[in-house]
C-alpha cells in the first residue's frame, strides 16, 4: 500500500500563534516522525511525503534556507530511528537546484538505507508533476531519438521519476485545501484523495487513523462496473 501526504499548513500553523513561519515547518517535522511510526505499525509499504515543490523555490530566501537546514537537521536526527527501523529513505524531484550541502546529506541517507526491506519513505524535493512528466518524456527521447519508438503508458511509467514505485492508493492533504499544487499528477489517475482541516503540525496517529478508515469504506473501480467487480471477486 503507498499513502502520500500533502505535508500542508505550517505556515497558517504559525500564524495563528503569532509565530515564524519556520516554526511551524519545524513543528510540522514532528509530524512526519508520527506519520512514520504510524505507517511503520500499520505496516505500510510506501509512505510519500510533498516536502518542497519547485514552486516553492520563489519563496523568501530565508525561508527557503531555513527549510532546507530543517531537512539536514531532520536526516541527521532521524538516522538511527530510520535504521533501527529498516526504513528505505528515497528522494525524488528536481535535485539540481538543491544546495551541496543538502544533498551530501541526502545521499548519505540513501546510501545507508538502501538495502532495508521495510517502510519506504519517499520524500519529494523540488518535484512537480509537470516537470516529471517532461523529464520523463525528454530521457524517452535522448534514449530513442530517430529509433520510431513510440510512447505508451507501461513505457512512460518506467521513465517517470518514480518508477519502481506503485501508484499512490490514497493521497492525503492537510488544511482542507483541496487540490494537487502540482503533485503526482501522473501517477495520482486512480489515486483516493482525503482532505482534514487539520493543520499539518497537529496532525497526529488519529487522524492517519480516521483516514486509512475513511479509505477503507471506499470501492474502487478503475472504470469498471460494480457487477465485474463482484465478479471477479
Amino acid at each position: 500500500m503507498h499513502i502520500s501526504i500533502i505535508m500542508d499548513g505550517n505556515g497558517r500553523w504559525a500564524k495563528m500563534r503569532g509565530l515564524n513561519r519556520l516554526e511551524g515547518h519545524r513543528e510540522g517535522v514532528e509530524s512526519v516522525r508520527v506519520a512514520t511510526e504510524y505507517a511503520v505499525e500499520k505496516g505500510i509499504d510506501y509512505l510519500s511525503l510533498y516536502a518542497f515543490s519547485e514552486e516553492n523555490w520563489s519563496r523568501p530566501a530565508e525561508e527557503v534556507d531555513g527549510l532546507m537546514e530543517l531537512m539536514v537537521e531532520a536526516i541527521i536526527s532521524e538516522r538511527d530511528t530510520i535504521m533501527k527501523n529498516n526504513i528505505r529513505f528515497r528522494v525524488i524531484g528536481n535535485l539540481s537546484r538543491v544546495s551541496a550541502r543538502v544533498m551530501k546529506r541526502v545521499e548519505e541517507i540513501i546510501g545507508e538505507s538502501s538495502s532495508n526491506t521495510g517502510l519506504n519513505i519517499i520524500v519529494f524535493l523540488s518535484y512537480s508533476g509537470k516537470w516529471d512528466i517532461v523529464q520523463a518524456v525528454n530521457r524517452f527521447m535522448d534514449e530513442n531519438g530517430g529509433s520510431g519508438a513510440k510512447l505508451d503508458i507501461g513505457t512512460m511509467n518506467n521513465y517517470m521519476a518514480t518508477a519502481g514505485i506503485p501508484d499512490p492508493d490514497l493521497i492525503i492533504r492537510t488544511s482542507g485545501e483541496q487540490r494537487l499544487s502540482n503533485f503526482m499528477l501522473w501517477q495520482s489517475a486512480y489515486s483516493e484523495f482525503y482532505f482534514p482541516d487539520v493543520l499539518w503540525p497537529d496532525f497526529r496517529k488519529t487522524d492517519f487513523e480516521i483516514a486509512l478508515q475513511t479509505y477503507y469504506k471506499r470501492e474502487r473501480r478503475y472504470g469498471k462496473t460494480e457487477e465485474q467487480i463482484n465478479k471477479n471477486n
